[in-house]
């Protein structure tokens, strides 16, 4: 369901935990493997993919369904990426896989069409006619098959049948935008204005139309061009890259010619298609020459658009589709010279084919089949692809009338009729070009994505074959639900099913969640369990203990032993009663400094982390502290360490409160970005570039001002349109580490003047407490930014606050939501396909205001200090050149310690990694801190409790088991450790394979992750790292500290 919902990074981490599972699945370990080499390709980590194919086709015994599929996808991954190779080896590698995967699989119509692809790529045309023709034997119908052939047409110089095919195209799926563009292009290229208009304007309606912006030039264009020849007047030419017709050869292209034809016998692959290709558009520019020539008189004597579309035509116009005749079995009859005959269009069932056959062929160029993704839409970013383009078509008659031409029209019988022009007068090709696609067509859309079909569609993000195959059936539920799945697991704090919580925020689960599986000892499941409420709310250590054994008498229990009995966690309701529109841009709360005691004033602290407030401006921090901002600046960073990494988010240039589809066309709240690397010194000489730019842009403007205004118009009919863009790339760089003393240590140091509340290490910070380093958290990091940089909508890892200064000399501008309004964020999210906890979004600020949701809106200038208080969600743009830096903090408060909690269990319900070890960090305060606030206190206590049980319960099922626990102490600053597979915590007892332990990697696992790969943990080592005595005195000696006097407080 994650693969389905796009979600990749938890469908792969879900398939890589089934792939270790050793219980029954529904899917084989090769079909599993499959799905995670397939996700690393829909993830764009080609390299990865290609390695996890080709380790999978060393599979013994590999099912000969699973080795078609994995063949076809290694081929056709090999044709499109660029980064995996040369063109010539990419290709011969591609036909290779492609022609063993037809081996194994002679019927795979998908197989057939991607080795006609790869064919037509390196000008085998033939071949590529010849593989065409077998993929619509094999999958019957495909508006991608039919669309590629006639770019292979009209290639040839064969333009009936380009237009013969491209209409099988368009009938079969009415929104197929490559297959109306090249439509388009034809008609473009016989003069034809008028059709190919509304060729590209129904090309500009579909959804996955990837160049929307060029083709609205392209018809605007085109209309004034019929409207001078209606007026007389003359009219202005497009840009050169436009006005140049497809057949018409500029001079540097015929220069190139004679040289290629000179050198006929020593041309390479490449070079020989491009002599091909050119010689085609040569013979077909004299021909168009000709045409238009006799022509002429005849059709300017009106405009195209009184000329019915459908109409016969005075003589010149060529029959494309007389009547559509057909044969007795109801098959469209095709032309005499076509590889096609007969093809099986009678019969289409809810057939769907693997998303991606039309990667790349916009207009008529078919051998680039890369380079676009970030002009499409993203739900299908993989270069163009039409991931409906081959899907249900539905209600079909099994009678279809066809375009199609007769043998005697096509021109290379001879005919008389000029080639100049095409026409058709079948009603169907009129009513699509209309847009009133005939109700016995298909519109490509695939009903329901949730049926349990071996071959149903399932729409990736930027994948080329989404369901490649029956056996391999991403849409296929477990037939274990949800409710059966928790009970799988064995008593552990650290199980991602464990569900109760750390501060009494529980799941209720007073039945043993070992009910269903084989228990480690020997006890009957059903046996009497002790309520968990004998254990009293501050027993000692020893009583802990002693219960915990009586427990043990009766079987395993991961019962909650808190009084306040809580359901999971999950997110909060809308507050009631909801807010009225006027207060949904409340004032930020802002405090104003002048001077050093003002920053030190304890009323600020207690103002920052007052729960009611979920932000803070400190403005002029950096004044009154006398701050060196200097330190942090572009010059200093470069000057200090040039070669530093840092990460660099590429994004598109939008306003601040609106999110846009890469195409322009509608409102969004998926906010992409790709990641990359660069240096210090690198991206500071991209960021002086960016602004040097900016100022000459500028100058332009002032210089241009008149033409400005004389556009004025045009621009209010954009935004009439709703549409924006096209938009401007930029480099964002971010997450750059400043943890290391030694390279930092003048920037670090200037950062130990700001007060105690807001410092990276501090006593009353709880993550000074963790004992390790988190980068990004209690270390600072380093944002370097140009106009346009985004940090996408986001609360900080589990909760924490978080403290960010603006360096300058730019302003950022923020956007807040209060914590409780979280839930409605998680919803929205989930409604777009997004999410809420890894995705990156950018939210729609209509959609918040119309659901009653307050924002803060504000601007960070130079020396300004945001504080983000726990749980806040915010996002944040960059509006000037500057750098940021920023860091989390944990005030020693009963909210702050709640609130990460919380979302330390929401983590484990979606399987997503807490950044922060809640219960590490618990039994590390419960050392280092006297607590003197009562519910801190209780919390911490209920956590230290559940632990220490957990502890002992778990060694003497081990113990009884016969497994040695073996003594494994902590060494300073050891990190806290996590599952290598499920990343949630894991505490005391760790469980490593045999083969772990003796090479010293103790690569840990839970104890639920150990009994699946192997369920009497005969496999696997236990370490143990506290001995019980040292977790007993730290239980006992944390008490309760009287309260602090108000004067220091």
């Amino acid at each position: 369901m994650f693969k389905v919902n796009t979600d990749f990074e938890s469908s792969l981490k879900h398939f890589q935990l089934a792939l270790v599972d050793c219980n029954p699945c529904t899917l084989s370990n090769a079909e599993i493997r499959f799905h995670i080499a397939h996700l690393y390709e829909t993830q764009r980590k080609y390299h990865s993919a290609k390695e996890a194919y080709e380790q999978l086709l060393q599979t013994e015994n590999l099912p000969a369904q699973v080795k078609a599929t994995v063949l076809q996808q290694l081929g056709w991954m090999h044709h499109t990426v660029d980064q995996l190779g040369d063109k010539a080896t990419k290709e011969n590698y591609a036909i290779q896989c492609l022609q063993k995967s037809l081996e194994a699989d002679p019927n795979s119509g998908q197989s057939w069409y991607f080795l006609g692809r790869c064919y037509s790529s390196i000008g085998k045309v033939q071949d590529a006619f010849i593989s065409y023709r077998q993929s619509i034997d094999k999958s019957e119908a495909s508006a991608d098959t039919w669309c590629s052939i006639g770019v292979l047409y009209q290639q040839q110089n064969q333009p009936m049948d380009a237009l013969q095919a491209y209409i099988c195209a368009v009938q079969l799926d009415h929104g197929h935008a490559a297959a109306w563009m090249d439509l388009g292009t034809l008609y473009e290229s016989c003069n034809q204005s008028q059709d190919a208009i509304k060729c590209y304007l129904n090309a500009t309606r579909s959804k996955n139309c990837s160049n929307t912006s060029a083709l609205a030039a392209r018809i605007k264009y085109l209309q004034n061009t019929l409207d001078a020849w209606s007026t007389g007047h003359t009219v202005s030419h497009p840009p050169v890259q436009q006005q140049v017709h497809s057949w018409c050869l500029t001079p540097q292209k015929l220069q190139h010619l004679e040289q290629l034809r000179a050198n006929r016998n020593n041309l390479n692959p490449a070079q020989k298609l491009m002599l091909e290709q050119l010689e085609s558009q040569f013979v077909l520019m004299q021909q168009q020459q000709q045409g238009l020539h006799k022509g002429q008189s005849s059709h300017l004597a009106g405009p195209n658009s009184e000329r019915p579309l459908s109409s016969t035509g005075p003589s010149q116009h060529l029959q494309a589709a007389g009547t559509g005749i057909q044969n007795q079995n109801g098959h469209p009859t095709m032309p005499s010279n076509s590889v096609t005959q007969g093809a099986a269009l009678n019969h289409l069932p809810s057939h769907t084919a693997t998303s991606g056959g039309q990667q790349g062929i916009t207009l008529t160029k078919e051998s680039k089949p890369s380079g676009n993704t970030s002009a499409v839409p993203d739900t299908n970013r993989h270069s163009g692809e039409t991931p409906n383009s081959t899907a249900s078509v539905e209600g079909l008659p099994n009678h279809v009338h066809q375009v199609t031409a007769d043998a005697v029209s096509s021109p290379s019988h001879g005919d008389s009729k000029s080639p100049g022009l095409l026409s058709s007068d079948n009603p169907q090709l009129s009513a699509l070009l209309m847009g009133k696609a005939n109700n016995n067509v298909g519109t490509g859309t695939c009903d329901k994505v949730n049926n349990i079909h071996p071959t149903v569609h399932t729409k990736t993000e930027n994948s080329v074959a989404s369901s490649p195959s029956s056996a391999i059936s991403t849409a296929t539920p477990s037939p274990k639900s949800t409710e059966q799945t928790t009970t799988n697991s064995v008593t552990s704090l650290n199980s991602p099913h464990s569900g109760h919580a750390v501060n009494g925020d529980a799941l209720e689960d007073s039945q043993s969640p070992i009910k269903t599986d084989p228990p480690l000892i020997g006890h009957k499941p059903n046996s009497q369990i002790i309520p968990s409420m004998s254990v009293s709310i501050y027993p000692s250590s020893a009583e802990v203990l002693k219960a915990c054994r009586n427990l043990g008498k009766n079987g395993l229990s991961n019962s909650s032993i808190l009084l306040d009995k809580c359901p999971p966690p999950r997110p909060p309701p809308p507050p009631h009663p909801p807010l009225p529109k006027d207060k949904l841009n409340p004032p930020t709360p802002s405090i104003y400094l002048e001077n050093k005691r003002d920053a030190f004033f304890p009323p600020l602290h207690q103002f920052c982390t007052n729960p009611n407030n979920p932000v803070t401006v400190i403005r002029g921090l950096a004044g009154a502290l006398k701050l060196d901002l200097g330190l942090f600046s572009t010059k200093t960073l470069v000057e200090a360490n040039n070669e530093h990494l840092v990460e660099v988010r590429t994004q598109l240039l939008q306003p601040s409160d609106e999110n846009w589809d890469p195409t322009g066309t509608k409102k969004i709240w998926r906010c992409e970005s790709s990641k990359s690397q660069t240096t210090i010194a690198k991206y500071a000489q991209y960021q002086a570039s960016s602004f040097q730019e900016s100022l000459k842009e500028e100058n332009e403007k002032k210089s241009h001002h008149k033409d400005h205004s004389d556009n004025e118009s045009t621009s209010s009919d954009n935004s009439g349109r709703r549409r924006k863009g096209p938009f401007k790339t930029i480099k964002f760089g971010t997450n750059i580490d400043l943890s290391d003393d030694r390279k930092w240590k003048l920037q670090l140091h200037e950062l130990t003047k700001l007060p105690a509340f807001v410092r990276v290490v501090s006593a009353g910070n709880l993550l000074s407490h963790v004992g390790h380093t988190i980068l990004g958290m209690n270390t600072v990091q380093l944002y370097m930014k140009v106009p346009g940089s985004r940090t996408p909508g986001h609360q900080e890892n589990n909760n924490f606050c978080s403290v960010n200064i603006n360096i300058g000399p730019g302003d950022c501008e923020w956007f807040v939501v209060p914590e409780n309004y979280w839930g409605i964020m998680n919803d929205f999210c989930e409604r777009n396909n997004m999410n809420f906890l890894m995705g990156s979004w950018w939210p729609n600020l209509e959609d918040l205001y119309e659901a009653n949701v307050p924002v803060y809106r504000f601007i960070q200038r130079p020396g300004d200090l945001v504080w983000i208080n726990a749980g806040t969600v915010h996002w944040v743009q960059a509006i000037g050149w500057c750098n940021n830096i920023a860091w989390n903090v944990g005030p020693l408060t009963a909210c702050q310690y709640k609130l990460a909690v919380e979302r330390y269990e929401w983590n484990k319900l979606q399987s997503v990694k807490s950044i922060v070890p809640m219960v590490h960090l618990s039994w590390n305060i419960a050392r280092n801190i006297k607590v003197s606030d009562p519910k801190l206190f209780e919390m911490i206590k209920y956590c230290l409790l559940r632990t220490l049980k957990q502890c002992q319960t778990l060694r003497e099922a081990l113990i009884a088991a016969g497994k040695e626990i073996v003594w494994h102490e902590r060494t300073k600053e050891e990190p806290a450790h996590y599952c290598s597979i499920c990343e949630v915590e894991v505490f005391n007892l760790l469980y490593v394979t045999n083969e772990s332990n003796s090479r010293k990697t103790y690569i840990v696992h839970c104890l639920d992750c150990a009994r699946k790969m192997s369920g009497n943990l005969e496999n696997f080592v236990v370490l143990e790292q506290y001995k019980m005595e040292d977790l007993m005195q730290v239980y006992d000696q944390f008490t309760l500290a009287p309260p602090l006097p108000s004067s220091l407080s």
